[in-house]
């Protein structure tokens, strides 16, 4: 068992994300064994759930001439635009049916706003915004995170910087991990997460 400084999370792991989902990550099913074995290990465990409402403004649907993964431009910078996905309520936005969710001590609930996405489970895309994760694992005494699930160069990527930047010692367990790699965006990612020393394991 892990010290009780050392937390859990686990990013993502939803239906949209896994084969036959509306954004589906290759292989995304994959890596359920490995992250439902890891949860006896760790005493503090999180989970992200992307949740959005209808005509969310990171959809393409919501844009005339857009197509999935063009990129448009937002208040708050670019902003790939994906096919709907993870609808408040919809089976896609629920949690794979195979992932142990009784465990959870905490689920954050990120894009819920309509005119802003969020990859990472800190923050929103504008960087500002939080979403409550840092507060939380402040309060239960956690400086130590492993972060696994969907996807490695986006949302996972996302929270494991920012997680970086304030303060926290960070694991991306790569093998409990998949990633989408749009145009290099796997490779991208680690250089990221590197240059703020995050451990790919």
């Amino acid at each position: 068992m892990r010290d009780a400084n050392e937390a859990l999370i686990v990013i993502d792991v939803q239906n949209d994300f896994c084969p036959g989902g509306a954004l589906e990550v290759a292989d995304g099913d994959a890596i359920l064994p490995e992250i439902n074995a890891l949860m006896d290990d760790f005493q503090v465990r999180v989970f992200t759930q992307d949740w959005h409402p209808a005509g969310h403004s990171s959809f393409a649907s919501s844009h005339d001439g857009k197509a999935p993964f063009d990129v448009t431009q937002m208040p708050y910078g670019a902003q790939v635009l994906w096919p709907d996905h993870c609808v408040q309520g919809s089976q896609g936005a629920a949690f794979h049916p195979d992932l142990r969710t009784d465990p959870a001590d905490l689920i954050i609930r990120k894009g819920f706003r309509p005119q802003i996405d969020s990859y990472s489970a800190f923050f929103e895309n504008d960087k500002t915004t939080p979403t409550g994760l840092e507060g939380y694992l402040r309060t239960r005494g956690v400086t130590r995170l492993t972060l696994v699930g969907l996807a490695t160069d986006f949302c996972v990527a996302y929270s494991a910087v920012d997680a970086a930047r304030l303060g926290f010692d960070v694991t991306v367990l790569e093998s409990a991990c998949r990633a989408i790699d749009l145009n290099g965006s796997l490779d991208q990612a680690r250089g990221d997460m590197r240059a703020f020393s995050v451990t790919l394991a």
